[in-house]
C-alpha cells in the first residue's frame, strides 16, 4: 500500500495475473465482513480532471487464509454485492456537499 497526500493505493493482480494500481476511496463492514471500494488510479484522475469528478468503483471483500494471508476477492453473490453497493452508495452520497 502506497499513501499519496491521504491518498491510498493498492496494487492488485487481475484475473489474467496483470498488475493494477487502484485507489481505496471507501470500506465498511457488512455481516461480518470487511468490503472495500476502490477505483483503478488512472480513472480516480480522469475523474478529477472530468467536470462532475465521478467513476464507477469495484466492491471487493477481504478474505483471509488459513495460513493468516489477507486477500482481496470479487463479490460474486449478487445480493451480498447489491447490499453493500448500498452501503456505499449511502456512505458517498453523506460526504456530497449539494449546498
Amino acid at each position: 500500500m502506497e499513501t499519496n497526500n491521504e491518498r491510498e493505493f493498492f496494487t492488485l493482480n487481475d484475473e489474467d495475473g496483470n498488475e493494477v494500481e487502484f485507489e481505496l476511496i471507501g470500506a465498511t463492514e457488512y455481516n461480518g465482513k470487511r468490503y472495500y471500494a476502490m477505483i483503478p488510479a488512472d480513472a480516480a484522475d480522469k475523474a478529477q480532471e472530468e467536470e462532475n469528478g465521478f467513476c464507477e468503483y469495484v466492491i471487493l471483500r477481504e478474505e483471509q487464509d488459513a495460513d493468516g494471508e489477507i486477500s482481496l476477492v470479487s463479490v460474486d453473490d449478487d445480493d451480498e454485492f447489491d447490499d453493500v453497493a448500498d452501503q456505499f452508495d449511502d456512505m458517498f452520497s453523506e460526504e456530497i456537499d449539494y449546498d
